[in-house]
């Protein structure tokens, strides 16, 4: 299954209360080999999917910035911290260090990262389909497959694999 970003919404959107409702009961009954087969599904998905043909996640989202991803982006930008957070962050409602704005400052024309090597914790765990401990995710879970096609699959896949937790 490929789909394409103006597919993604409206997948996304018809099937959001059955797959949040679906979340919610695996998080309170999880499967003892979830973790396992959340990797299986997450390497079959990206062994088809190029996140250079979408990059929809670094044009319409931003990743959280700890500490150390100012100071290693910082320091590979050749920046001092305070001058990378004011040129390239904000601080959110919730008080967490993010992007002044989207598309992503470090996204080249052709969806390559710019800053890949050193690029933030968030982006290169992000859409975090082979976290450990998946079932805690949900609200992100949610989020992140109305943003990201192979996010959208892995979840599809595994209500395929576990029908009823």
């Amino acid at each position: 299954m490929n789909i394409s970003i103006k597919e993604l919404g409206t997948l996304a959107k018809d099937t959001e209360k059955e797959t949040a409702s679906y979340l919610e009961k695996l998080k309170k009954k999880p499967p003892k080999q979830l973790d396992y087969l959340m990797q299986d599904l997450h390497d079959a998905v990206f062994k088809r999917v190029n996140c250079l043909d979408c990059a929809n996640c670094c044009k319409t989202t931003g990743p959280l910035f700890t500490d150390a991803d100012v100071e290693r982006l910082s320091k590979f930008l050749k920046m001092k911290p305070a001058a990378f957070e004011a040129q390239y962050l904000r601080v959110d409602e919730e008080g967490d260090k993010v992007l002044k704005q989207v598309p992503c400052a470090f996204l080249a024309d052709d969806n390559h990262c710019l800053v890949y090597e050193v690029r933030p914790k968030a982006c290169r765990e992000y859409p975090h389909t082979d976290r450990k401990k998946f079932y805690q995710i949900n609200k992100l879970t949610m989020l992140n497959r109305s943003i990201c096609p192979a996010a959208y699959e892995v979840v599809e896949a595994l209500k395929k694999k576990i029908p009823q937790p």
